[in-house]
């Protein structure tokens, strides 16, 4: 029998056990999220993003109309941020208000073009918003771009969704589970 390459290997170790990082691993030769530079057409001024990070601050404790009222400020001041979007689309998840937050995580994509940092993240977001509505479909076509772009998170996320690679896991579960028992 041939000798598996290193990416068989490493493809195989993905179906086994998708939820492993395996952040290293490149199937598309970019580069991935944690190297790509901070999208420069969303650089923030310092007074904005004090602003975003006393919201962000306020969603934690669960004071949500502070929060929001906060995020309407920053938005008023810089309406096309994706990563305010993005930010504000969290907050709205923690408040229960998805349809909202899959408003803002629409235009964080349509801002950004789903390209750097803040629309590669828009873009797994929005991916996990539809994984949480049953909508794989939908929630694949996001992490596909994302991936595409770099996103070790979303190619993790693509082998979770697909049904092949949840069959080995389910049978190999059980195999191990057999094993240990005997």
């Amino acid at each position: 029998m041939e000798q598996l390459s290193e990416l068989d290997r490493a493809i195989l170790n993905i179906l086994f056990d998708p939820f492993q990082a395996h952040g290293s691993i490149d199937f598309s030769g970019n580069k991935d999220l944690e190297t790509l530079h901070q999208d420069e057409t969303d650089a923030l001024p310092e007074d904005i993003l004090n602003i975003v990070k006393q919201a962000i601050s306020y969603a934690e404790f669960d004071n949500f109309d502070e929060c929001f009222r906060l995020f309407e400020e920053a938005l008023k001041k810089a309406p096309s941020s994706p990563s305010i979007l993005n930010d504000r689309a969290q907050a709205l998840r923690l408040a229960g208000r998805d349809n909202e937050a899959l408003e803002d995580l629409h235009k964080a994509v349509k801002f950004s073009q789903g390209k750097g940092k803040a629309g590669i993240q828009a873009l797994c977001q929005r991916g996990i918003l539809y994984r949480y509505m049953k909508e794989d479909q939908k929630a694949k076509e996001d992490f596909t771009l994302a991936a595409e772009a770099g996103s070790s998170f979303a190619k993790l996320q693509l082998v979770s969704l697909n049904p092949y690679a949840a069959m080995c896991n389910a049978m190999l579960r059980e195999i191990t589970l057999k094993s240990t028992h005997h």
